[in-house]
């Protein structure tokens, strides 16, 4: 059962799960690529810069792979409105589970990508004295991004399409009002209080913030 899952998913998902391997691969290569050997101080700072200026892709990536795949993994129920899940002979805890597995399964290879694009990107370059490589400490850090975007969006996915209607139309209200309360000349913000609330300690997605760094001192 669970190898059928699968199959189905990766036929839903493939060309999503292969364009976002090749682009975890290809970003912490690209982000060093202006490497150079011994360097001086001044170039070491811009080289960091660099670095750090590709930091911000692998969150994105992470969220839009778990985010996509927890999509990809329910379309199928949803097209045909969960009618082959009601004629199986399992019941639907163990259905959820099992489309959950296969949904992780897809992850690992956007996973894969940045883990061994990190690894390559680290042994191609010579670091100056006091800055280090953290390939795998990188790659941790996206798989446990990932997993946590896939999670979330895989339990809103499973509901109902007006369930994710509701949420996405309520993220939406929220720019809204945002934006006409800033156009009325108030200076209150509503979006920042929540933004902070799930993107710092202890909020759910706490791990996309901060410095995401492939080499840093």
């Amino acid at each position: 059962m669970f190898r059928a899952i699968l199959y189905q998913q990766w036929k839903w998902t493939r060309i999503m799960v292969g364009l976002a391997t090749v682009a975890g691969f290809a970003v912490p290569i690209f982000s060093v690529r202006y490497a150079t050997r011994n360097m001086e101080h001044g170039q070491a700072a811009a080289f960091l810069d660099g670095v750090q200026t590709w930091g911000v892709v692998y969150p994105a990536l992470a969220g839009a792979v778990g985010v996509l795949i927890a999509i990809g993994v329910w379309t199928a129920d949803h097209r045909g409105r969960h009618v082959y899940a009601l004629t199986l002979p399992l019941p639907r805890w163990k259905y959820v589970l099992l489309r959950f597995a296969a949904g992780s399964v897809l992850v690992a290879g956007p996973i894969a990508g940045v883990t061994l694009g990190s690894v390559i990107a680290a042994a191609s370059i010579s670091l100056p004295a006091g800055l280090h490589a953290y390939p795998f400490a990188l790659a941790v850090r996206f798989a446990l991004a990932t997993l946590v975007a896939f999670t979330m969006f895989f339990a809103v996915s499973s509901g109902t399409a007006r369930t994710a209607s509701i949420i996405l139309g309520g993220l939406a209200a929220l720019v809204v009002i945002q934006v006409l309360l800033a156009a009325t000349g108030l200076e209150t913000n509503i979006l920042m209080p929540v933004l902070n609330a799930i993107l710092t300690v202890p909020g759910p997605f706490a791990i996309f913030s901060g410095r995401w760094m492939l080499v840093d001192v």
